[in-house]
């Protein structure tokens, strides 16, 4: 089985990679560079933005795993809407080359606002442009996969922390000033409830997910627990006996984001359940 990931070199991306190399499967890398990328993967340097025919550049691979997105934390930024036409080509051409599963990471912003839980029925009102395109995609790649006999997996991520500087979260940022010889945080007031799962377990639960091919559609990969953002950070801190204080109030909640919004597990659950079994019967390589 031949695995193509895209945006390889990224946060979640040289995790996934590196997960993928553990359990021996044939893993195609792709990014602009390559510093974080597990050397067991084979690298290909590509500009995925640029036509070509990406099937046969990636030597016919039979999955890819579409983590590839620029400015992910700049939920305004004009590269989301700019790019979309960009992802879809790209995409697109890979299953009209062949590619018969494509999964791609999706995010808890496509719904909008929403209180409570998550599933793949919650209808989705994006307000940033991050969300937008990310939702848009969504959408045009389910049509084509269906019109086109492929499997279609969207990967819903919710909020990823872990003991790493490098990134782009509040965690990584905690660990970047306690670095630095900074003292005290600027916060906001933090009673938010979101979904956080560690790097480790969004991998594992990201693999499992594409190395079966009965769970399709929207996938929420989650803890499915609502924490408020202050207890999850508080945590963090003491874990790791940091010796920094958060100065709540310091930054607004941002407007857009909802009081209480996790996933629900119920597809991810099975999904596991399976690869449990599977790995009892043939033998775990992980």
């Amino acid at each position: 089985m031949k695995i193509l990931v895209t945006g390889a070199n990224g946060y979640i991306g040289s995790h996934v990679v590196g997960k993928m190399c553990d359990m021996g499967l044939d893993v195609i890398a792709t990014d602009f560079a390559n510093d974080r990328i597990d050397p067991r993967a084979q690298f290909l340097y590509a500009d995925i933005f640029h036509k070509k025919d990406w099937f046969d550049f990636f030597h016919a691979p039979e999955i890819c795993l579409h983590l590839a997105w620029r400015n992910g934390f700049v939920h305004d930024s004009d590269d989301h809407i700019l790019d979309l036409s960009a992802h879809y080509a790209f995409l697109t051409d890979l299953i009209k080359g062949g590619v018969r599963h494509v999964a791609c990471m999706g995010t808890m912003h496509e719904v909008g606002y929403w209180e409570g839980a998550v599933d793949e029925n919650t209808p989705c009102r994006p307000t940033t442009k991050y969300a937008i395109a990310k939702n848009t995609l969504r959408q045009s790649l389910e049509i084509f996969c269906r019109e086109n006999n492929c499997i279609y997996q969207w990967l819903r991520g919710y909020y990823t922390y872990s003991d790493e500087m490098y990134g782009n979260s509040v965690f990584c940022k905690i660990l970047q000033a306690v670095r630095d010889g900074k003292t005290v945080f600027p916060f906001t007031t933090g009673k938010n409830k979101y979904d956080f799962l560690h790097i480790g377990e969004l991998v594992s639960q990201i693999v499992a997910c594409i190395l079966q091919t009965e769970v399709t559609g929207v996938i929420n990969c989650c803890s499915g627990t609502p924490v408020s953002l202050a207890e999850q950070v508080e945590r963090f801190i003491a874990e790791h006996r940091l010796s920094i204080a958060l100065q709540y109030g310091k930054y607004p909640d941002r407007p857009y984001d909802s009081p209480c919004l996790y996933g629900d597990r119920t597809k991810i659950d099975r999904i596991l359940r399976s690869c449990r079994t599977r790995n009892a019967m043939y033998g775990d390589r992980t």
